[in-house]
């Protein structure tokens, strides 16, 4: 079945049929899928009539995914259908453990396409702009399919991908690019590269006036999109939030408001679970748990109440200034990135927050564990700010009042800016030195 046209707009009405319609085909392949009939620990499974009763469904977790996918290479059995109908191969990055095949159907990539264009044009990308997309193509879902999304909005997309940041700029120039579609993290590189081999240019002589990003955590903070427009110049919205293994992107802020809008209600369904349990929170503002997702329509690994290990807030699901009927939320951190110190939990997003309030600092950074838990003190690793010296002084204060905002005690060591080093890619701001 096709997606609904303009299903963020929709009335509750007329979303709720086109959903239960959605289901009842869903239902059917996942009652002839391999996986939830013959090797899901709840089988055999009781694939449920109406979408009010999935939540009675077992849960779905990557561990069986990945379990199933090796015994069962390239897809898993929990393809759905033959191997005849998958179109397109993507890959997981695998930065949490084996890189995981991804099938998509002809009609699975156009409604992905359809789904991430909402978020995309919600966030203000549309006819007249000229978008240069700057994430990997190589396998990976944030390449292809992000870049047909961004060419849903009615956008012209130039195809860069990662690499080559001389050429970028060079092309960003030639060809009057306005926009960019990028992780949050790659303005800083580009800045780097700007301020080695184009002394002579500021990054504001680009003309970027619009950033349309994801794939890492402190976009939401004000303080760093207000870096990104002091030097910049340009507008950076949260537009592309998407769990790989489910859709690549269905979820993006609006230009009326800061919270992301849960952009495809007409074929996903989402639940709020209590974190390490089985208990259904209430779909209403206030809410706070694990992301759980059920496709409605996907042809080629279709999942049931799947556990994105995404910890999100619900802040409102009524209708927004921009018109949509959307609900929004906010991803407050994963559960396989929680760091607990002394009893207080502490997420990369919460710290790079706290990062961001120093002037004093580039808003760099990087939390090392060296061992494993239980540990005293958030070890973290800062970069200054260009013009800043990085004596015992500037340490103690940071450290105090990183401490104090925070509510845990603070492990910090100070570097000189660049010293992290940049990525192209998406930069990882919590690493295990130790096996898990």
């Amino acid at each position: 079945m096709p997606c609904l046209p303009n299903a963020d707009f929709a009335r509750t009405e007329e979303l709720n049929a086109e959903r239960q319609a959605h289901w009842q085909v869903q239902r059917r392949r996942l009652l002839d899928s391999a996986f939830y009939q013959r090797h899901h620990p709840g089988a055999p499974v009781n694939i449920p009539q109406t979408i009010d009763e999935i939540r009675h469904s077992p849960f779905t977790d990557k561990s069986q995914l990945r379990n199933d996918q090796a015994q069962y290479p390239p897809f898993g059995s929990y393809l759905a259908t033959s191997q005849d109908s998958v179109s397109r191969l993507h890959r997981t990055s695998g930065t949490t453990g084996h890189a995981m095949n991804l099938a998509l159907s002809k009609n699975d990539a156009e409604m992905q396409a359809q789904v991430a264009g909402r978020a995309q044009s919600a966030a203000g990308l549309g006819p007249g702009d000229v978008v240069v997309h700057c994430l990997n193509y190589q396998l990976w879902m944030g390449g292809l399919t992000d870049h047909l999304g961004l060419e849903s909005t009615g956008a012209l997309v130039v195809p860069f991908g990662t690499g080559g940041t001389d050429l970028l700029i060079r092309t960003i120039l030639e060809v009057g690019v306005n926009a960019i579609s990028c992780t949050p993290s790659y303005p800083a590189r580009l800045a780097q590269v700007l301020a080695e081999r184009f002394p002579d240019r500021s990054p504001r002589s680009l003309g970027l006036k619009k950033a349309f990003m994801g794939g890492e955590p402190g976009l939401d903070d004000p303080v760093f999109r207000s870096r990104l427009n002091d030097v910049w110049g340009m507008q950076a919205m949260n537009s592309n939030y998407g769990v790989s293994d489910f859709l690549c992107n269905f979820a993006g802020q609006c230009t009326e408001q800061n919270d992301l809008h849960f952009m495809a209600s007409d074929i996903a369904h989402a639940e709020i679970v209590a974190p390490d349990s089985d208990t259904v929170l209430p779909f209403e503002a206030g809410s706070e748990g694990e992301l759980v997702l059920t496709h409605l329509d996907r042809e080629c690994q279709p999942l049931l109440r799947f556990r994105t290990g995404d910890l999100i807030r619900l802040t409102a699901t009524d209708r927004c200034r921009c018109g949509r009927g959307a609900p929004r939320f906010r991803v407050i951190g994963r559960t396989d990135e929680m760091v607990i110190i002394r009893g207080v939990n502490a997420f990369p997003s919460v710290v790079a927050a706290a990062v961001n309030t120093f002037t004093e600092l580039n808003g760099e950074y990087l939390i090392r564990l060296k061992h494993p838990p239980p540990y005293d003190r958030l070890p973290l690793e800062v970069e200054v700010a260009d013009g800043y010296e990085y004596d015992d002084q500037l340490r103690e204060k940071i450290s105090t009042e990183l401490s104090a905002s925070l509510r845990l005690s603070i492990d910090l060591t100070l570097l000189s800016p660049g010293e992290l080093g940049r990525t192209e890619g998406k930069t990882r701001r919590l690493i295990r030195e130790y096996n898990v």
